[in-house]
């Protein structure tokens, strides 16, 4: 009698469908990541409060010029916009801090550590933070500037220094001055974020932005002299002049020369910032 029991049945599995992972609704794009460096830019109380503390500054030495300016004075000779907005060399100091603080800030703080995890591509982050902080200086500082000159024009509408928007080269030294003081805080932005140090990029811009055109200034070779029309700050100078100031370069190659300082400085900060560690 055969006892063989016959093999069992085997039932066909079935492969089990590969994991998909849930759709999600969040990307990254440049429109988000344009809001979210607004929305840490304006929720720092450092960033209105040095905004502020600029725009007082301007606003404040330009009523003091205007309103001790005496017609046939020692000042007679001086541009109006540049009498005017005279303020502005306090102000840029402080939108030059912020800008520093934009980048260098938050190494110090390890902020950005965060930021680049939820952007790994990295430069999208540089490019946001120098898009939405130039875009608020410039904003601040064309109406601080229209603001200042308006209220100047106040008290010297009866002097030799009377003037209107619609003077020749008003206008343009207006835009200027907001243009240059925006171009600079770019520059230290780029700056902080290439030495990622708050006191170092801050001593960088003094020392080589300041001091050393005009340590350069006391060599006795035109060629220097003529190459330091174009450092940044003679640059940003000579935007905020109505009438040209002799010495310094013409509006055009200026405003050139600024932009190409400025893109030189952010384009070392991206190279840094694409192939060190955070």
């Amino acid at each position: 009698m055969n006892t063989t029991t016959p093999p069992a049945a085997t039932t066909p599995t079935r492969q089990a469908p590969p994991y998909r992972f849930p759709s999600t609704p969040y990307r990254i794009t440049p429109t988000r990541i344009l809001r979210s460096e607004w929305h840490k830019l304006r929720s720092l109380r450092s960033t209105w409060i040095t905004l502020t503390t600029a725009a007082a500054l301007v606003l404040g030495v330009g009523l003091i010029m205007g309103g001790m300016y005496t017609s046939g004075g020692g000042d007679s000779d001086v541009d109006v916009v540049v009498l005017t907005l005279y303020g502005s060399l306090l102000g840029q100091l402080c939108v030059i801090v912020l800008g520093i603080l934009v980048t260098a800030g938050e190494y110090a703080t390890g902020m950005i550590r965060s930021s680049l995890t939820a952007v790994p591509t990295r430069l999208p982050v540089l490019w946001a933070k120098a898009a939405v902080f130039s875009a608020t200086v410039l904003t601040v500082m064309s109406t601080t500037a229209l603001t200042t000159f308006a209220a100047a024009q106040l008290f010297l509408h009866d002097t030799d220094q009377a003037a209107s928007l619609t003077d020749p080269g008003v206008l343009r030294a207006l835009a200027g001055n907001a243009v240059g003081i925006t171009l600079l805080s770019l520059i230290a932005l780029g700056l902080g974020s290439l030495l990622r140090s708050v006191p170092g990029a801050i001593g960088a811009f003094i020392g080589g932005v300041m001091i050393l055109p005009e340590v350069l200034g006391m060599l006795p070779y035109e060629t220097v002299e003529r190459a330091l029309t174009y450092f940044p700050t003679q640059a940003a100078g000579a935007l905020g002049s109505a009438t040209p100031i002799p010495g310094t370069a013409a509006p055009g190659p200026a405003l050139l020369a600024l932009c190409l300082w400025a893109a030189a400085t952010l384009a070392a900060a991206a190279l840094s910032l694409r192939h060190r560690d955070a």
